[in-house]
């Protein structure tokens, strides 16, 4: 069984914490070792000053009771057991002084402490005494070194450990992860059915698989949009292009007449044109979809505007028996061209399916983004362009489509020669252009298609 590499994340998580640990340690180890460093010396210190008593009083007490040889007798006895210790005393009347030395006095390992201590002589004169009391601190020295030794030897094999420790821990922490990756590489353009299964990943995870499901519905659906697509133009391109093939394949078996290819020649216009027209609004809507915006400009009567599209289509209007009004007016920064497009596709929209000898309403009007409580906020506002005709309602399934590509909520395509599907999609490219939306609405035999763009 193959070991797999350490994930670079693994690595670095790993060489943190045992940066960590050992720069932890340490600084515990160095707190331990001053701490223990300085109670020695304080021990030391207490030592010579508890003998240093013990010797001043051993000699003031004595006042000539106890003989030199008694004295010194005393002082090998004070002595004894404690080797770390060395004393020496100058010469008392009538002996050569005392003098136990087991270390040289200018060792720079050994703490020497010199004192004086008067003493009554057995002819009861009072001598001053010098004292050297000298302590080995040699045994603590080495206490110490071992003490370092283990300290250090403690933090680095504890380092070693949590480094060990904690790239196993993340190494296993970080399995979902590469659960996560076996996943996401087993997913393809044939399968775009399938998500991201978090049911055994941790908490943390979740919103990000979660997110990253939405992003591949988003995939999903805008992949099969793009098929949809691809598909609806192939057959709106192909059933002129036949035409087309056909009418000049019949042209040229035989001889025709002036009047004849004239008339083939108008026949075969009209396809092109048809075709013109589907790649002109194709090229549109992928402008649009690349982010292009509209260029505002202040129109003082959106109605005038909406007035100007309804006598471009009043031929149209008058063919479908349909009556035209425009209800309200408003003023509104937008881009005029673009504006009068979007009315024209609705106000054809309308034409297309509105019962006969009923009446086109455009509709303009100014409508608040959000009602503030506050009556002296004024709160922005949104120009509402709709147009409303009266015809057999569309299903709710089919409203939330209505602005796509190529859709058509019959199912028969029955006016497949005068509409190719693009007109409310170009529409909705129109309110997105001006950072808007659109909406539709059909109900007890009015349906109401328009879109709501910002003022300004």
């Amino acid at each position: 069984m193959t070991t797999l590499p350490v994930p670079h994340l693994a690595r670095r998580l790993a060489k943190a914490l045992a940066l960590q640990t050992i720069f932890g340690l340490g600084l515990v180890c160095i707190a331990v070792y001053l701490v223990i460093s300085i109670t020695l010396k304080d021990r030391q210190t207490d030592t010579l000053n508890h003998k240093q008593t013990a010797i001043e009083h051993l000699l003031q007490e004595s006042r000539g009771k106890h003989s030199p040889e008694a004295l010194t007798h005393m002082l090998n006895d004070f002595l004894t057991g404690h080797d770390e210790l060395s004393l020496r005393l100058a010469p008392i009347s009538g002996t050569k002084g005392f003098e136990l030395l087991r270390q040289p006095e200018d060792d720079e390992r050994v703490v020497a402490r010199r004192f004086t201590v008067n003493v009554t002589s057995s002819d009861g004169v009072v001598q001053p005494v010098q004292a050297l009391l000298l302590l080995d601190r040699r045994p603590d020295d080495r206490l110490l070194d071992r003490l370092a030794w283990t300290l250090g030897l403690a933090a680095v094999s504890g380092a070693l450990l949590v480094s060990l420790a904690s790239t196993w821990l993340i190494r296993l922490g970080l399995k979902p992860l590469r659960s996560l990756v076996d996943q996401t590489r087993s997913l393809s353009a044939k399968d775009l059915h399938r998500r991201l299964d978090d049911s055994h990943q941790p908490q943390e995870l979740r919103p990000l698989i979660t997110q990253f499901n939405a992003l591949l519905d988003r995939l999903a659906t805008a992949y099969q949009q793009m098929e949809a697509f691809n598909a609806d133009v192939a057959h709106e391109l192909n059933t002129p292009l036949t035409t087309l093939i056909s009418s000049c394949e019949l042209a040229l078996r035989k001889q025709r007449s002036a009047v004849e290819l004239q008339e083939i020649l108008a026949s075969n216009l009209e396809d092109l044109r048809r075709i013109a027209g589907i790649v002109a609004d194709m090229l549109f809507l992928s402008h649009a979809d690349r982010g292009a915006e509209a260029r505002r400009s202040q129109v003082d009567s959106i109605a005038e505007l909406a007035g100007e599209v309804a006598e471009f289509h009043e031929a149209a209007l008058q063919e479908a028996q349909l009556q035209i009004r425009i209800d309200g007016d408003a003023a509104a920064s937008v881009d005029a061209r673009l504006l009068r497009r979007a009315l024209s596709n609705l106000l054809g929209n309308a034409t297309r399916y509105g019962t006969a000898g009923s009446t086109v309403t455009i509709q303009v009007s100014l409508h608040p983004t959000f009602q503030d409580p506050d009556p002296e906020t004024v709160a922005p506002q949104r120009l509402l362009v709709a147009v409303c005709n009266v015809g057999t309602d569309i299903d709710a399934q089919h409203l939330p489509r209505l602005f796509d590509r190529f859709y058509r909520a019959e199912a028969a395509r029955t006016h497949a020669g005068s509409n190719h599907g693009l007109g409310l999609a170009i529409v909705s490219a129109i309110a997105r252009m001006h950072s808007g939306e659109t909406f539709a609405e059909s109900m007890n035999g009015q349906t109401r298609i328009g879109l709501l763009l910002p003022v300004g």
